[in-house]
């Protein structure tokens, strides 16, 4: 049983430069809620109510944001704008929230290594908020865990991307199981085109099994000089124990302008219907 999903926040944001200077990007809003947020609905939806956020300096907002304010709850009580905290009380009301903070930025593989802490000895979620995914009537977290509780080892979801674009992602190589399942075999971080194993690329969502902190102890410096989450996968699949899931919904990039923008456009366009 996955009960607790673990949220690496403590990234610059530097794509999002002068904006995030200040205010953490996982707090950047689509239409009326911030990335976050949609991250830690997606995971309650998956039956995770445990939700451990690995931050950084200047990132307050993130734990002000999953808490009481209790002031501006009294100036809008009895009015029609009180409605509007309705989502974000519901999270409040029925999840927990543990922090930690990340002190360097090392990788990806560094920042879910600092969140052990918040997790111990059982298996996890990883949900990276600026890749936000939309999914009916199942989101891609509660896929996943379907996947997990079939097969007790790690999942990574992927989805195709152009060749152009591989260079961005940690991209997979492995044997299909069925239409959307894959054991994976090999898998490299931001491969140059002509090196990259396949065009199936990670996106920002996973399940974890414990003993990936152990092998991220001992795993080196990788690409870009930083701890890799996907070189410690990459032991993991050569043991057999990682499941790539070609997952059902579609995911925008809100780490890019361009994504962000089209994310904005899909929200608002449903929020008119």
């Amino acid at each position: 049983m996955i009960r607790k999903c673990l949220f690496p926040a403590a990234g610059y944001g530097t794509r999002f430069l002068p904006a995030t200077k200040v205010m953490p990007k996982e707090m950047l809003p689509i239409l009326d809620r911030p990335l976050i947020q949609y991250g830690v609905e997606e995971a309650m939806e998956a039956g995770i109510k445990n939700m451990a956020i690995v931050t950084g300096r200047g990132k307050r907002a993130l734990e002000d944001h999953f808490d009481v304010n209790y002031e501006l709850e009294h100036q809008i009580r009895g009015t029609s704008k009180a409605s509007l905290l309705a989502s974000i009380d519901r999270l409040i009301d029925n999840c927990t929230f543990s922090y930690t903070r990340q002190i360097s930025m090392l990788g990806l593989g560094h920042a879910i290594l600092t969140g052990e802490p918040l997790i111990g000895n059982e298996p996890f979620a990883v949900v990276l908020a600026d890749d936000l995914c939309v999914s009916s009537p199942n989101g891609v977290l509660s896929q996943m865990v379907e996947i997990y509780n079939r097969y007790q080892c790690s999942v990574v979801a992927v989805e195709e991307v152009p060749m152009s674009e591989i260079h961005k992602y940690g991209v997979i190589a492995g044997t299909p199981i069925d239409d959307d399942l894959i054991q994976v075999t090999n898998m490299i971080e931001k491969p140059v085109a002509n090196l990259a194993p396949s065009n199936l690329a990670i996106i920002g969502r996973y399940i974890l099994t414990p003993d990936i902190f152990d092998i991220l102890e001992a795993t080196k410096a990788g690409a870009g000089g930083e701890i890799q989450l996907t070189d410690a996968l990459r032991a993991q699949a050569e043991q057999g124990k990682v499941i790539a899931y070609k997952f059902k919904g579609q995911r925008f990039d809100c780490g890019s302008p361009s994504g962000f923008v089209a994310a904005t456009n899909h929200f608002y366009h449903l929020s008119r219907r």
